[in-house]
């Protein structure tokens, strides 16, 4: 097959090169490929976290919009996430009600920092939203754009690094009615949502530019995400306890495992007056593109 009309999984990425490279070339590019690989050694199955510093946790709160309703208890989950983050050692920053230009303008300052002695990044973004679309203050932004700043060589010092992003938003309209489940014939039970290697040289190596990034999304594609206006949402309120309890001691997909069944098993909408919207549930999503597993060991002072 004419290469000009094969698909790009019919190729060999070597024949792009071999046909052509003369050996000067081929011996250049041999001794080059000793230093410079195409993944890590086997053995690091767990991200450096013995940075000098955790790294910084952006917490970003939108409660008032124009035009929208505002979205109340949001500042108590902010608080609670905060805490959560800080007994994890976590540089916390908070920005509250933010137009989208300004929301930007200071993920694009701490982009441009210098995190080579931080251990990883964490975005919390607490909003109104809809499919793949959040809201600032004054208008509408697409998701991706909360890590396109912090990837690749946009970011050079994040590179290799856990990047987690966590998103407390609607993601449509659609409500979620649950199905009945029986466990060893013990009905499975839920609360109303009002209540509760030494001497080397270090290897390089060529990684893809989404790796190492986390997305844990409150509610699937196309789905509501539930808040109460007194307790705070459903799912910050469980990934903060979860933090707070195990964040120092569990891996952290097991925690978030253990923050998406809390919300779906704990928690059941009460809206008794509105049958569309009364005794509905919530799922989280996660969509993982790390390539290690993450724990946050506590730093000696």
């Amino acid at each position: 097959m004419d290469s000009d009309e094969a698909t790009p999984d019919q190729l060999d990425t070597r024949r792009v090169v071999e046909p052509t490279l003369s050996p000067d070339v081929r011996s250049t590019i041999a001794g080059i490929t000793q230093t410079i690989g195409t993944a890590p050694p086997s053995h690091e199955e767990t991200y450096n976290m013995t940075h000098k510093r955790r790294g910084i946790a952006v917490v970003i709160n939108q409660v008032r919009f124009k035009g929208m309703k505002q979205r109340d208890g949001s500042d108590r989950d902010r608080d609670n996430i905060c805490a959560a983050l800080e007994t994890l050692q976590f540089d916390v920053q908070v920005f509250d009600d933010l137009s989208r230009d300004k929301l930007f303008g200071a993920l694009q300052l701490i982009a441009d920092e210098d995190h080579s002695q931080h251990d990883c990044l964490v975005v919390v973004v607490m909003t109104h939203g809809s499919e793949d679309v959040l809201y600032a203050s004054d208008s509408t932004y697409k998701v991706d754009r909360l890590w396109e700043l912090f990837l690749g060589d946009a970011c050079p010092s994040l590179l290799g690094k856990p990047k987690l992003f966590f998103i407390q938003a609607c993601r449509g309209e659609k409500f979620d009615e649950g199905v009945l489940v029986q466990v060893d014939s013990v009905m499975m039970d839920t609360v109303d949502a009002r209540s509760a290697q030494e001497g080397q040289r270090p290897l390089q190596y060529v990684i893809p530019t989404m790796a190492d990034l986390l997305v844990m999304y409150s509610t699937y594609k196309g789905h509501y995400s539930w808040r109460n206006p007194t307790n705070g949402s459903w799912f910050v309120q469980s990934l903060s306890r979860e933090l707070q309890a195990n964040g120092g001691s569990k891996e952290l997909l097991q925690l978030l495992t253990t923050v998406s069944r809390r919300v779906a098993y704990d928690y059941q909408s009460f809206v008794p007056d509105n049958a569309k919207m009364d005794a509905m549930k919530q799922m989280p999503c996660i969509v993982s593109m790390l390539t290690k597993a993450v724990f946050f060991p506590p730093k000696k002072p």
